[in-house]
């Protein structure tokens, strides 16, 4: 199918089907939109490379969630359901809650909701304390920087420029206030074995949305596979 320009090429996107758009597909970080194709198959559906990512140029400033979901909202013109793995599902719960007019529901996949402050998520004691003294002026940028090399995810390591700065922004974002002022169903779909955005994490989540339902494939991990493509087709049937 043929990329579809949106927002004067600010925006690309795949189309699938042949009506007006009903949902639209959110990929998560360093990936694209070819992702969530297999669950948009047979809708009418748009399938968005988000900035900086697949055939979308990058952003032009460090954005954080919120300036992605402003971004994607001159492009839906009719209430959506979106789909997000990981950090599409972040946007979505921006869009959700800062444009809600256009959005019907939430369908949301390995999103990491709440930042962890205490267990295995979170950053080791080293990391931590640089941070600090990098805030207070007391440790230098490229020492920080050398830090975040150290102690950063393959995703930092991999990012550069405005991209690494925008996933500096976007890792350190939390969302539980936002959880309850969303008011469209939401349908969470998890991987057992997701240690990016662990089931527990999810589960608390859960309790934050006034209308959230929660199904988990036992096999699964945090990148999509076919058990999770299978729920997320059921959650949008």
């Amino acid at each position: 199918m043929a990329l579809t320009a949106l927002l004067d090429g600010a925006l690309m996107a795949e189309r699938t089907g042949t009506g007006t758009p009903t949902v639209v597909g959110l990929h998560g970080w360093g990936r694209s939109r070819a992702d969530l194709l297999p669950v948009l198959a047979g809708l009418d559906a748009l399938a968005v490379d988000l900035p900086g990512f697949g055939a979308s140029p990058p952003p032009p400033c460090a954005w954080g969630s919120a300036d992605y979901a402003d971004a994607l909202a001159p492009a839906i013109t009719a209430p959506v359901v979106v789909v997000g793995h990981s950090f599409g599902g972040r946007v979505a719960v921006q869009l959700a809650a800062r444009h809600p007019s256009l959005v019907s529901g939430l369908v949301l996949t390995g999103t990491p909701l709440l930042r962890r402050t205490t267990g295995s998520g979170r950053a080791p004691l080293a990391f931590r304390l640089a941070k600090k003294l990098n805030a207070a002026g007391l440790l230098s940028e490229e020492r920080m920087e050398a830090q975040r090399r150290k102690h950063g995810s393959a995703d930092y390591r991999n990012a550069t420029g405005v991209m690494r700065e925008c996933l500096v922004r976007l890792v350190n974002e939390d969302y539980r206030d936002l959880l309850g002022r969303i008011e469209v169903p939401v349908a969470m779909v998890w991987g057992a074995a997701d240690t990016a955005a662990p089931l527990d994490m999810a589960r608390e989540a859960q309790q934050l949305f006034p209308r959230a339902t929660l199904a988990v494939s036992a096999s699964s991990g945090h990148l999509l596979d076919a058990p999770l493509h299978a729920l997320l087709s059921q959650a949008l049937a």
